[in-house]
């Protein structure tokens, strides 16, 4: 059964990361509206500075060994056992999306906005994903952010990842949603 969007403010006001997914990941049109959400992002001189790449079926294994050859070539004592479970994480979503930040030479935008800008369009796709009832989380780590990973990924010198978005169907409770107080996280200027 296909749960009922929600509306954009209950999506914002309940998102939440959900680390355990499994099979069947987002539909077509799910897909779809999260890619979709993602264009939205804020962009300062309309530089559209991000790009997604999408991982699953067999190619997430190829992620996994990808992440494997990295850290061996750092590691050369990573054990067997190691690897194994490194290689795994890459199988813990149906979909992965890779969001990369485009980098663009510009004298009106630096590099940290159009950074932002990518960060903007994945917390859109999170956003997207769970309106939608599709649990998603957004992990990094060093592999991320290593050129090894980039180039492995067929990712040119000016991209940066952002993060890996894992999604699928959410599997088990979510957890209690933190009651957080604005006050506590704002102020106003005197």
């Amino acid at each position: 059964m296909t749960p009922v969007p929600m509306d954009a403010l209950t999506a914002l006001l309940t998102r939440q990361s959900i680390s355990q997914v499994g099979e069947p990941g987002p539909t077509p049109a799910q897909r779809d509206n999260i890619l979709r959400a993602g264009l939205r992002a804020n962009d300062h001189a309309r530089l559209r500075p991000w790009h997604f790449l999408l991982i699953e079926g067999d190619a997430r294994r190829k992620l996994g060994e990808l992440f494997v050859r990295v850290t061996l070539e750092d590691r050369p004592d990573f054990s067997r056992e190691e690897q194994e479970k490194l290689a795994a994480k890459a199988l813990r979503a149906p979909l992965i999306i890779t969001v990369v930040a485009r980098l663009q030479a510009s004298d009106k935008v630096p590099e940290i906005e159009q950074l932002l800008s990518a960060g903007g369009a994945a917390q859109l796709m999170m956003a997207a994903a769970h309106a939608q009832g599709v649990g998603a989380v957004w992990r990094t780590g060093w592999l991320a952010y290593d050129r090894r990973t980039h180039e492995g990924l067929g990712l040119t010198a000016n991209d940066r990842i952002v993060g890996f978005l894992y999604m699928g169907t959410p599997k088990g409770e979510a957890k209690p949603l933190t009651e957080l107080q604005v006050k506590d996280f704002s102020s106003s200027m005197k």
